[in-house]
């Protein structure tokens, strides 16, 4: 019994070494690790403890260990367990992190079956032949006690790595080594420096080798600089003078009617200015009429024909203005050119070539043409030049009335029935108030629109305090009386263009009526019988208005002797003008066949007679440009 006892002792001795042992053991595992690896298996783990003895010394009462020594050593077992299980709590409740707390069910399925295995692999296994495996009745105990003290299952063995944790760690260790073995970086360092190294081969082009006794390439001698006989020709001067403009300005003050076409001697040019001084004893007298049926309207247009003997070159440039003297007895036309000329022609002179006198106002574009309401005789132009030049042709002299060097003059219109009084438009946006009794050649006012360019500007027939402006894309209607140097505001406002506004003109004799045309294609009728904050659309006419950068703009105009009808060009083939009604009917064509080649931008209309005077802008025939067509009846 005695040697029972020690044996048993021995093995109790043993079994707590080594059981701190391993707990040693795995304290400087945790320390050595790369990271800390911190696990929670939940559920019981089977404890197995291996007694080894030896065969030869077998009996079957040492299986049978004294009850005192099995009871002592369960004692310090629990007390022993007791302890440990108490700095494992605390050592649990100062690491676990609510991360691991969180660890799904089926990873701890996991390690529970694994540890499980283990536990249930090592009750089993030998140590040597000689060697058996007994298990302790101490170690039934401990787990009976565990099952009944334990309140959180898996704390109790926190501190010992399970096999999952090692055999990670192992594989962990096996991959790293493994990748190391393959030493990756040092290839990829290779193959960045075989990647360097190599470099696009370049083309290196042959140069064809220069022949010493071959002929080089033949060179004018005007470009050698020098002579047929081979002597260098002496350097050209520079030229330091500025060179002459193609179309000075015009000097300020009266410019006589000199014609640039005939000699001032002439005694065609002189009976030409006393037809002229006839025509101012005979004016015009403004009588109202009422409209004319449609139906006479287009019968009297049908009789309209257009002949060689009606077309006849009057400018040298493209003409961009027209007008058409009030005269019933005489046919007398005027057309202002984009070179700044004025040419005249009176139809009633044969050949036609010697009825054309052509003269030079202006240095640029003449935008505006009117003969004066009060003396037909008094022919006033406009121009981008900054002047406004009233021709007396019974004086044969240009006088001048405005000058404004610093701004470009787009049009102009009478604001009283006498013509003593205008409105001038600027491109800039501003208007002037221009006096013709005043002397001197200044504005009475510079006035600020509310547009940012003016094209247009027209003046109301019967209600002449208002005039109409067309701006870019707006067109406003003033009030004379109102106009203050700045912050101009417009009575009324038409917004509904989409596009470039060309031009807005009132109807003739009762200005009830607007016509505008815009680069959308579209002429537009507005109801202006009533001026008050807004005027109604009325109708819109779809016509081809766009004509390009070489062509003149089209601008529909009312015909004075029936106010309910526009004229305006048309880009159609054969070439053609138009004569729309105001509810945008079609009421006639003026078809010139041969003689009507080219586009008529600019049209004007004989306020009593059926005579139609249209510009011609030249496209295909180039012996007619800036030639008038005048269409009239037979």
């Amino acid at each position: 019994m005695s040697g029972s006892r020690a044996e048993a002792e021995q093995k109790g001795g043993s079994r707590q070494r080594l059981q701190v042992n391993e707990y040693k053991e795995n304290q400087n595992i945790a320390d050595v690790s790369l990271r800390p690896v911190q696990t929670t298996v939940l559920g019981k783990t089977a404890k197995v403890y291996l007694v080894p003895f030896t065969l030869s010394n077998y009996n079957t009462g040492q299986l049978k260990c004294p009850k005192s020594l099995l009871d002592k050593n369960s004692n310090n077992e629990v007390t022993c367990k007791k302890s440990k299980k108490a700095e494992i709590k605390k050592t649990c409740r100062r690491i676990l992190t609510p991360k691991m707390e969180a660890t799904s069910s089926k990873e701890e399925s996991a390690l529970q079956k694994s540890s499980l295995d283990v536990h249930a692999e090592s009750k089993w296994q030998y140590k040597s032949p000689s060697d058996t495996v007994v298990l302790s009745p101490d170690t039934e105990s401990s787990q009976e006690g565990d099952s009944d003290e334990d309140t959180t299952p898996g704390l109790d063995d926190f501190s010992e790595l399970s096999p999952y944790e090692r055999k990670r760690l192992k594989n962990i260790s096996e991959n790293a080594n493994f990748f190391a073995s393959l030493q990756l970086s040092e290839s990829a360092a290779r193959l960045r420096e075989m990647i360097k190294k190599r470099q696009p081969p370049e083309s290196k082009r042959k140069k064809p080798k220069k022949k010493e006794n071959g002929t080089g390439c033949r060179r004018s001698m005007r470009l050698l600089k020098v002579d047929p006989s081979g002597v260098p020709l002496p350097a050209a001067p520079t030229q330091t003078e500025l060179e002459v403009e193609e179309n000075p300005l015009i000097p300020p003050g009266p410019l006589e009617m000199t014609p640039e076409n005939r000699d001032d001697d002439n005694e065609l040019f002189k009976g030409f200015l006393q037809t002229w001084a006839e025509m101012s004893k005979t004016r015009s007298k403004n009588t109202k009429k009422e409209l004319s049926n449609i139906k006479s309207y287009k019968v009297n247009l049908n009789g309209m024909v257009i002949s060689e003997d009606t077309v006849c070159k009057v400018t040298r440039g493209s003409v961009s203005s027209m007008a058409i003297h009030p005269s019933e007895m005489r046919t007398l036309v005027a057309a202002g050119a984009k070179s700044g000329q004025v040419g005249l022609w009176d139809l009633t002179h044969q050949p036609k070539e010697d009825g054309v006198y052509l003269f030079q106002p202006h240095s640029q574009p003449v935008s505006c043409l009117y003969f004066s309401p009060a003396n037909p005789a008094h022919l006033l132009s406009l121009s981008y030049d900054g002047t406004l030049r009233c021709g007396d042709f019974p004086r044969a002299v240009f006088e001048e009335v405005y000058r404004d060097e610093t701004s470009s003059f787009s049009s102009f219109d009478f604001l009283t029935e006498d013509a003593s009084t205008l409105i001038v438009g600027h491109w800039d946006g501003s208007m002037s108030l221009v006096d013709r009794r005043t002397p001197g050649t200044s504005c009475e006012k510079l006035i600020k629109s509310s547009l940012s360019k003016i094209r247009t500007v027209h003046v109301h027939p019967v209600q002449r305090q208002y005039f109409i402006t067309a701006g870019l894309r707006d067109i406003h209607i003033y009030d004379a009386r109102c106009l203050k140097p700045s912050r101009n505001q417009p009575l009324i406002s038409l917004t509904e263009h989409t596009k470039s506004i060309a031009s807005a003109y009132f109807s003739p004799l009762t200005g009830n009526r607007v016509v505008t045309t815009c680069a959308d294609c579209k002429l537009r009728i507005f109801d202006s019988s009533c001026i008050s904050s807004k005027i109604p659309l009325l109708t819109t006419i779809r016509h081809n208005t766009i004509t390009g950068r070489w062509l003149t703009r089209f601008q529909a105009v009312w015909d004075p002797k029936q106010e309910d009808c526009v004229i305006v060009g048309s880009m159609a083939q054969p070439r053609r003008v138009e004569i729309f009604h105001e509810t945008g009917k079609w009421v006639h064509s003026f078809l010139g066949g041969e003689c009507l080649a080219s586009v008529c931008s600019i049209n004007a209309m004989h306020p009593t007679r059926y005579i139609l005077a249209g510009g011609l802008i030249p496209v295909q025939k180039l012996d007619h440009l800036g030639s008038p067509l005048v269409s009239k009846t037979v």
